[in-house]
């Protein structure tokens, strides 16, 4: 076909000029009204742009912008808390959360203060309170995040022996962590703040480092139980035999009570006595006699006593013999 012959196809509708300008200016004025309106959700506030400047921050609902991309809108979740991983990731939250089975060493690999390596995994927790400072004060966000959290930790678990860090200064690390964090951001400018740091997993590398580690762990352990025990067997003896001096220090003191009293009692009677001498010598004198003999026998049974001339005793004695030896026969008689 030449190009002399060659005419355009005929469309299956004809267009008149009028229709064509009627549906440009619809065209046009969905395009306008399109990108003139948007919504910003309740967790969001929208920074709004004119020519690539920054004009005002919008809150949650219908808002109207200059169409045709004169003005633009970008929204920023202020009121969502998001998580960043360290040294693992997270497939799928819920209630069984799944972990990635891939490890990032590079991000949880550390060297403590008395030179141990250990394996540190942690999360934070972040919001974002300034949505403008959010946008454009720092050019990549996360990847700033990533790197203040990181060093952060790293000074703390590098300020603090393997032990501590695995046992006592967990809590402290997690809290001066969240603080240290907050300044840096704010230095920054990031338009964040740290709500939560916590440490998810503490452990010796893999290998010989954590074999070794395993046996300390273990000596440590029995260390603990033995002096536990001890401990326990300390509060079971001593309490008793502070009882036992405590028992043994009142019967001291009851003995002692009981023979200071009876020496009062001896001294007053001692005095009675004395003042009793005193008035009638030998009326005391026989009186005292006959007491300290009636002391020394009377617990004791068929003991005869005589003057030293064996007078006026020995009839009395036959009298006792014989009404003592007329007692059996009487005895014998009745059976």
């Amino acid at each position: 076909m030449s190009e002399g012959n060659f005419r355009a196809p005929k469309l299956p509708f004809s267009l008149k000029p009028r229709t064509v300008v009627l549906i440009i200016i619809a065209i046009v004025v969905i395009a306008v009204i399109g990108s003139s309106f948007f919504v910003v959700d309740q967790t969001e506030e929208a920074v709004v742009l004119r020519f690539g400047k920054f004009t005002r921050t919008l809150g949650p609902g219908l808002h109207w912008k200059i169409p045709l991309g004169i003005e633009k809108n970008y929204n920023v979740p202020t009121q969502v808390i998001q998580n960043m991983s360290f040294g693992f990731r997270t497939e799928r939250p819920g209630v069984n959360t799944v972990y990635s089975k891939v490890d990032y060493p590079e991000e949880s690999i550390m060297l403590t203060g008395d030179l141990n390596i250990v394996d540190v995994e942690w999360t934070i927790q972040y919001r974002i309170t300034d949505a403008r400072a959010w946008l454009f004060h720092v050019d990549n966000q996360e990847k700033t995040v990533r790197d203040i959290s990181q060093s952060v930790i790293n000074m703390l678990v590098g300020d603090r022996a393997i032990l501590d860090v695995m046992g006592e200064e967990r809590a402290t690390i997690e809290f001066q962590g969240q603080e240290e964090m907050n300044k840096l951001f704010d230095s920054y400018g990031l338009g964040l703040t740290v709500t939560t740091v916590k440490l998810r997993n503490i452990v010796p590398p893999t290998g010989p480092v954590k074999d070794a580690f395993e046996d300390v762990n273990r000596a440590v352990q029995d260390m603990n139980r033995l002096i536990n025990e001890g401990k326990e067997a300390f509060n079971k003896e001593i309490p008793k035999a502070r009882g036992e001096a405590e028992q043994i220090i009142q019967q001291a003191k009851g003995y002692a009570a009981e023979r200071v009293n009876r020496a009062d009692g001896d001294v007053a009677r001692f005095s009675d006595v004395l003042r009793e001498y005193n008035s009638e010598p030998d009326t005391t004198r026989t009186r005292l006699y006959y007491e300290m003999v009636e002391e020394v026998f009377k617990n004791n049974k068929g003991e005869d006593l005589i003057d030293r001339n064996l007078s006026n005793f020995i009839p009395l004695m036959n009298l006792e013999s014989r009404k003592s030896a007329g007692a059996a026969p009487a005895a014998g008689g009745n059976q």
